[in-house]
């Protein structure tokens, strides 16, 4: 079974961005993109409604990573350190060698290559730090811009399940993603 140790944080850097430790003055950028009917269109969770919903919620992800569960990084610019959007290994199996990825950014950096660039590097950090095996990705059928990435990044499509997903009162589909460290 893997184990992991995220400690000292892992900064993870490309030509344009840095991938960081999210932390409290990230509190603010994190409101917005949590509350944004945009940006959350496909992510099954409620809109945040209050800033004071950030702290505790960006101290149980630091808790999380801190405990080796999880890891999320804020997602900037090297020429300004302001939170663009997120990305995780969450749903992590040690003993499966498997994590799931997540990853939301605001819609005014929509189709600029944020993702494209921050997303193998997190990948290359998953397979050859954590030493996975496979990394998912679980999406909305209807979200086929992150579709679109997943496959651009030779994701397959492993399964797709009908209504197995209660959410706001209503059944919904989802579609599962993998890409296998071979």
């Amino acid at each position: 079974m893997l184990q992991f140790n995220f400690k000292p944080f892992p900064i993870l850097e490309t030509e344009r961005l840095v991938l960081r430790e999210i932390n409290k003055k990230d509190a603010n950028a994190l409101f917005l993109l949590r509350s944004n009917k945009q940006a959350m269109q496909y992510i099954d969770k409620p809109l945040a409604v209050s800033i004071d919903e950030m702290k505790p919620f960006i101290k149980m992800i630091n808790k999380k990573t801190k405990d080796n569960e999880t890891i999320s990084w804020a997602i900037t610019l090297k020429q300004k350190d302001e939170l663009l959007g997120t990305i995780s290994f969450h749903r992590i199996e040690p003993e499966n060698h498997r994590a799931e990825i997540g990853y939301m950014i605001m819609p005014e950096h929509w189709q600029k290559g944020i993702l494209s660039e921050a997303l193998p590097k997190v990948i290359n950090y998953g397979f050859t730090k954590m030493k996975l095996h496979s990394i998912e990705a679980n999406i909305n059928p209807n979200n086929a811009v992150s579709r679109k990435l997943l496959e651009k990044f030779k994701f397959n499509k492993e399964a797709y399940f009908k209504e197995n997903y209660f959410y706001n009162g209503k059944f919904v589909d989802t579609e599962i993603w993998s890409l296998l460290k071979s």
